[in-house]
């Protein structure tokens, strides 16, 4: 079997090697230097393990693999549009670098080009590889739209924030492994195993990523912490805060919050407080726990032999005790 450093090599060179037209140059520029940024690829790398779990020829779902990374680019392309971001991994963004009306129409190339790639999946399971995909791109577009009516809602509960990151975060990586398996050869049943594992691992690590900026440090999350205070950004931590207040407290959080003229410090240090006194911390890591089991129990009903199960097991492993 291949390990992890393999298939993210593998996946990098193809990348790299990307067959696209040259012409109109605004047009696939721009895709081809969203490709080449940099990026962890976990999901096509999920995708690839997935299928090695069940056949040692991981050819046919190089293309299917490399059509989810594609897409996933083209959703971190149009939110940068829309969060006005100038800067991804470390490079100006592609609306930053052109301008907007190039960056939207390269945007929408990359989701056909995305397409194209999936649909080379086997023609043995190509319409469900299909139909997998297409359901799970409109469901990250619907989680998107959650998400921005979120910024100006004061009424989110927590069952619509969970709903809202399972289907911004979570149902991508999971479709990834269950469109893997399929092409190595799974049958529905163990497939969705895997699905409902990438379900539980995106939920835990949206969750982990909520309390990691308010609770790590600058220098082990590698940048300042409570950013997403700052931003006023509806985590896990503030609905379960907001849920725990009454009325008087919850309406001076939110007036706080909104407060653009307080200091960062004050603010993250003000707000930090309140989470602590309120125990959401605690809250939040039993949360997290709750999926990772959820997780590993998905691992252990896939019906094959423990070795090919390894290289997941390790990576679900390190996302669990991730730090930042």
């Amino acid at each position: 079997m291949k390990t992890f450093e393999d298939l993210r090599h593998l996946v990098e060179d193809e990348f790299n090697n990307l067959d696209l037209p040259k012409q109109p140059n605004n047009l696939y520029a721009p895709i081809k230097y969203a490709l080449t940024q940099g990026g962890k690829r976990m999901r096509p790398v999920l995708t690839l393990m997935a299928c090695n779990i069940f056949s040692d020829n991981i050819e046919p779902a190089i293309k299917p693999a490399l059509g989810l990374e594609i897409f996933h680019n083209f959703t971190l392309l149009h939110d940068d549009i829309m969060d006005c971001s100038d800067l991804r991994r470390g490079h100006p963004t592609v609306h930053s670098k052109w301008n907007n009306n190039i960056a939207i129409l390269a945007g929408d190339a990359m989701a056909f080009v995305a397409m194209q790639y999936v649909a080379a999946a086997p023609q043995n399971v190509a319409q469900q590889v299909c139909d997998i995909f297409n359901r799970t791109a409109l469901e990250v577009c619907e989680g998107q739209q959650f998400d921005m009516d979120f910024e100006t809602s004061n009424n989110v509960h927590e069952k619509d924030y969970i709903n809202m990151i399972r289907l911004k975060t979570a149902v991508l990586p999971a479709a990834c492994l269950k469109i893997g398996a399929l092409i190595g050869g799974a049958n529905e049943e163990q497939a969705q195993h895997l699905y409902n594992l990438g379900i539980n691992i995106g939920l835990a690590f949206q969750l982990q990523d909520d309390y990691l900026d308010v609770f790590s440090t600058p220098d082990v999350l590698g940048k300042p912490i409570g950013g997403d205070i700052v931003e006023n950004k509806k985590t896990f931590l503030l609905i379960k805060t907001l849920g725990k207040l009454d009325v008087i407290q919850r309406n001076d959080l939110l007036k706080y919050l909104a407060d653009k003229t307080v200091e960062r410090y004050e603010k993250v240090s003000y707000v930090t407080d309140i989470y602590s006194r309120m125990k959401v911390a605690d809250d939040c890591s039993k949360k997290i726990e709750k999926y990772f089991a959820a997780a590993y129990n998905e691992l252990s009903a896939i019906d094959v032999d423990n070795s090919r199960l390894e290289m997941l097991r390790a990576f679900m492993d390190k996302i669990a005790n991730r730090k930042k």
